[in-house]
Protein backbone atom coordinates (compact mmCIF):
# COMPACT_ATOMS: atom_id res chain seq x y z
CA UNK A 1 0.00 0.00 0.00
CA UNK A 2 1.77 3.16 -1.16
CA UNK A 3 -0.02 5.51 1.29
CA UNK A 4 1.12 3.54 4.34
CA UNK A 5 4.50 4.03 6.02
CA UNK A 6 7.26 1.57 5.18
CA UNK A 7 8.33 -0.97 7.80
CA UNK A 8 11.75 0.68 7.95
CA UNK A 9 10.06 3.76 9.42
CA UNK A 10 8.31 1.93 12.28
CA UNK A 11 10.91 2.53 15.02
CA UNK A 12 11.15 6.24 14.19
CA UNK A 13 7.35 6.52 14.20
CA UNK A 14 7.14 4.82 17.60
CA UNK A 15 9.82 7.13 18.99
CA UNK A 16 7.96 10.17 17.59
CA UNK A 17 4.74 9.02 19.27
CA UNK A 18 6.60 8.59 22.58
CA UNK A 19 8.19 12.04 22.24
CA UNK A 20 4.75 13.58 21.63
CA UNK A 21 3.64 12.24 25.03
CA UNK A 22 6.59 13.66 26.98
CA UNK A 23 6.75 17.21 28.20
CA UNK A 24 10.12 18.93 28.34
CA UNK A 25 9.93 19.14 32.14
CA UNK A 26 8.80 15.64 33.10
CA UNK A 27 9.66 12.06 32.42
CA UNK A 28 7.34 9.92 30.36
CA UNK A 29 4.73 8.29 32.60
CA UNK A 30 3.47 4.81 31.81
CA UNK A 31 0.09 6.22 30.76
CA UNK A 32 1.70 8.49 28.16
CA UNK A 33 3.80 5.59 26.84
CA UNK A 34 0.67 3.41 26.65
CA UNK A 35 -1.24 6.10 24.75
CA UNK A 36 1.70 6.46 22.35
CA UNK A 37 1.76 2.69 21.81
CA UNK A 38 -1.98 2.69 21.08
CA UNK A 39 -1.54 5.46 18.47
CA UNK A 40 1.39 3.53 16.99
CA UNK A 41 -0.58 0.27 17.04
CA UNK A 42 -3.53 1.78 15.17
CA UNK A 43 -1.32 3.04 12.34
CA UNK A 44 -1.19 0.63 9.45
CA UNK A 45 2.09 -0.06 7.69
CA UNK A 46 2.90 -1.33 4.22
CA UNK A 47 2.58 -5.03 5.00
CA UNK A 48 1.10 -8.02 3.24
CA UNK A 49 -2.62 -8.48 3.95
CA UNK A 50 -2.09 -11.77 5.75
CA UNK A 51 -3.21 -12.51 9.31
CA UNK A 52 0.31 -12.73 10.77
CA UNK A 53 2.06 -9.90 8.91
CA UNK A 54 1.25 -7.14 11.43
CA UNK A 55 0.85 -7.98 15.10
CA UNK A 56 0.90 -6.27 18.48
CA UNK A 57 2.29 -8.01 21.54
CA UNK A 58 1.68 -6.90 25.12
CA UNK A 59 3.71 -8.75 27.73
CA UNK A 60 5.07 -8.28 31.21
CA UNK A 61 6.95 -10.05 33.95
CA UNK A 62 10.00 -9.79 36.18
CA UNK A 63 13.13 -10.47 34.15
CA UNK A 64 16.85 -9.67 34.14
CA UNK A 65 17.07 -8.62 30.47
CA UNK A 66 19.11 -5.53 31.34
CA UNK A 67 21.41 -7.37 33.73
CA UNK A 68 19.37 -7.01 36.92
CA UNK A 69 15.87 -8.04 37.92
CA UNK A 70 13.27 -5.50 36.79
CA UNK A 71 9.53 -5.70 36.27
CA UNK A 72 9.29 -5.18 32.51
CA UNK A 73 6.33 -4.22 30.35
CA UNK A 74 7.19 -4.92 26.72
CA UNK A 75 4.99 -3.23 24.12
CA UNK A 76 5.92 -4.79 20.78
CA UNK A 77 4.92 -4.50 17.13
CA UNK A 78 5.84 -7.47 14.94
CA UNK A 79 5.98 -7.38 11.16
CA UNK A 80 6.23 -10.44 8.91
CA UNK A 81 8.90 -10.02 6.26
CA UNK A 82 8.69 -11.93 2.97
CA UNK A 83 11.70 -12.74 0.85
CA UNK A 84 12.24 -10.51 -2.15
CA UNK A 85 12.13 -13.16 -4.86
CA UNK A 86 9.05 -13.92 -6.90
CA UNK A 87 7.42 -16.44 -4.55
CA UNK A 88 7.15 -13.93 -1.66
CA UNK A 89 7.42 -16.65 1.00
CA UNK A 90 7.75 -15.69 4.65
CA UNK A 91 11.39 -15.04 5.53
CA UNK A 92 11.48 -13.66 9.10
CA UNK A 93 9.89 -11.19 11.50
CA UNK A 94 11.01 -7.78 12.68
CA UNK A 95 9.93 -6.59 16.11
CA UNK A 96 9.83 -2.98 17.29
CA UNK A 97 9.90 -2.80 21.10
CA UNK A 98 9.13 -0.26 23.77
CA UNK A 99 10.27 -1.73 27.08
CA UNK A 100 9.22 -0.01 30.30
CA UNK A 101 11.19 -1.21 33.34
CA UNK A 102 10.31 -0.73 37.00
CA UNK A 103 12.18 -1.46 40.21
CA UNK A 104 11.01 -4.82 41.54
CA UNK A 105 8.52 -4.82 44.38
CA UNK A 106 6.21 -7.47 45.80
CA UNK A 107 3.03 -6.02 44.23
CA UNK A 108 4.57 -6.10 40.75
CA UNK A 109 6.17 -9.50 41.21
CA UNK A 110 2.76 -10.81 42.31
CA UNK A 111 1.40 -10.00 38.84
CA UNK A 112 3.50 -12.85 37.49
CA UNK A 113 3.91 -13.07 33.72
CA UNK A 114 1.37 -12.27 31.06
CA UNK A 115 1.29 -11.96 27.28
CA UNK A 116 -1.35 -11.33 24.66
CA UNK A 117 -1.27 -10.89 20.88
CA UNK A 118 -3.44 -8.84 18.51
CA UNK A 119 -3.17 -9.18 14.73
CA UNK A 120 -4.43 -6.73 12.14
CA UNK A 121 -6.25 -8.26 9.16
CA UNK A 122 -8.19 -10.63 11.40
CA UNK A 123 -11.69 -10.30 12.86
CA UNK A 124 -10.30 -9.11 16.22
CA UNK A 125 -11.34 -5.69 17.57
CA UNK A 126 -8.27 -3.56 18.31
CA UNK A 127 -10.18 -1.21 20.63
CA UNK A 128 -11.40 -4.10 22.74
CA UNK A 129 -7.88 -5.57 22.87
CA UNK A 130 -6.40 -2.22 23.95
CA UNK A 131 -9.06 -1.83 26.66
CA UNK A 132 -8.34 -5.31 28.02
CA UNK A 133 -4.58 -4.73 28.01
CA UNK A 134 -5.00 -1.38 29.78
CA UNK A 135 -6.71 -3.19 32.65
CA UNK A 136 -3.46 -5.13 33.12
CA UNK A 137 -1.56 -1.82 33.34
CA UNK A 138 -3.89 -0.21 35.87
CA UNK A 139 -1.45 -0.18 38.82
CA UNK A 140 1.33 1.25 36.63
CA UNK A 141 -0.45 3.98 34.64
CA UNK A 142 0.57 6.86 36.92
CA UNK A 143 4.10 5.60 37.56
CA UNK A 144 7.25 6.70 35.80
CA UNK A 145 9.38 3.77 34.66
CA UNK A 146 12.92 3.54 36.04
CA UNK A 147 14.15 2.78 32.53
CA UNK A 148 12.73 2.83 29.02
CA UNK A 149 14.25 1.29 25.92
CA UNK A 150 13.07 1.37 22.32
CA UNK A 151 14.70 -0.84 19.74
CA UNK A 152 14.17 -3.01 16.68
CA UNK A 153 15.32 -6.59 16.17
CA UNK A 154 14.91 -9.40 13.64
CA UNK A 155 13.45 -12.62 15.05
Amino acid sequence: MPDRPRLEEALDILRAELAAGRSTTTELATKAAWLAYMRFGRQRFDTAATPDSDGLLFQYGTYAFSGRQMFTVDLTRQFGISDSDADGEHDHYVQVHCELRYEPEPALDALGRFDSWFFHDTDADINQWFATMQEHLEMLLERIPSEMNTYEEPV
